[in-house]
């Protein structure tokens, strides 16, 4: 009499069962690597590629002629800093950046605050106030400097309604020259500020607010306690947008002012310009434009990590 087989056991049946949802996992993720390296080849070929070819530039003499460029090591580099130009452009680089961050987050916050009101205008207000942001850096370069010059717009209003004492050479007095720039870029962006601003104002729900204007909590308070965390992704955003638009600065620098009067509103974006296609140097250019690119990322690094702290 033949013996039944012994039964097999669970754990081997289960040991030996493939694993198809790994395997259609696994190849769906290959399946995506191939949708993404068209986009991939583009990107390294067309930023990466020549951002490492520009890098290198910048350890040459090279003029953007010759063929064969001598390699210079630092030298570049340590021109930027015994180059007058050189530093008056970092200098002015780091001063538009802090202080658009700063004015035109400050501004924009407050602008938010009051259009999220109830206030019957606030629709107008919020297309007029954003209206500056569409219209191209040339475009406003150009505008305010036909309003900044001598017996331009602002200088007549001023005559005007009796202030002519206060009437400048805006764009030619290189005590004040930088700070006119700075207006017109915080003009021009305080609406994009005011914009994140708004929407991360509008996700902020009413029981959150008047459950503290029942504990007894003020305005101030209010704002400080309850509006400000919750808006601590909004603050992230508007910051490094604004901080690095104002590293990178160029087009209402050129426009205005083509970095004058004397260099006194040069910044590192205009002096990579000057020096790469007027002056022929594009070894030293290329040095700036490492630079500014190191700026960049350090302060986008910095800031980020320390405003993320205000998001947990």
């Amino acid at each position: 009499m033949a013996t039944a087989p012994a039964p097999i056991p669970v754990s081997a049946v289960l040991a030996n069962e493939p694993a198809p949802k790994r395997r259609r996992y696994r190849g769906f993720a290959h399946t995506v690597w191939w949708f993404v390296l068209p986009a991939a080849a583009l990107y390294i070929f067309a930023v990466v590629y020549p951002s490492i070819r520009g890098s290198l530039f910048a350890f040459t003499d090279w003029d953007g002629v010759s063929q064969n460029p001598s390699w210079v090591g630092l030298e570049q580099f340590a021109r930027i800093l015994t180059d007058p130009n050189g530093m008056v452009a970092v200098r002015n680089t780091l001063l538009i950046a802090f202080a658009v961050t700063v004015i035109q987050n400050a501004v924009g916050l407050l602008i938010a605050l009051a259009v999220n009101s109830q206030i019957k205008s606030r629709n107008v207000l919020r297309v007029v106030i954003f209206a500056p942001v569409v219209i191209t850096s040339i475009a406003v370069g150009f505008l305010w400097q036909n309003l900044y010059s001598p017996d331009g717009g602002i200088n007549q209003m001023l005559e005007a309604i009796g202030l002519g004492a206060l009437q400048q050479n805006w764009l030619g007095d290189p005590d004040i020259a930088i700070w006119s720039i700075i207006f017109v870029v915080f003009w021009q962006f305080v609406g994009y500020s005011m914009v994140i601003f708004l929407a991360g104002l509008q996700g902020i729900p009413e029981e959150v607010l008047e459950a503290a204007a029942i504990d007894g909590a003020g305005p101030v308070r209010r704002f400080w306690s309850v509006v400000r965390p919750l808006l601590a992704p909004a603050i992230t955003i508007n910051v490094m947008l604004s901080l690095i638009g104002g590293l990178k600065l160029f087009d209402q620098v050129f426009v205005m002012t083509q970095g004058g009067p004397g260099g006194a509103t040069n910044t590192i974006s205009t002096l990579i310009y000057s020096n790469a296609f007027s002056l022929g140097r594009f070894g030293y250019a290329a040095a700036l434009a490492v630079v500014l690119s190191i700026f960049v990322a350090v302060a986008s690094i910095i800031q980020y990590r320390l405003l993320a702290l205000q998001e947990r």
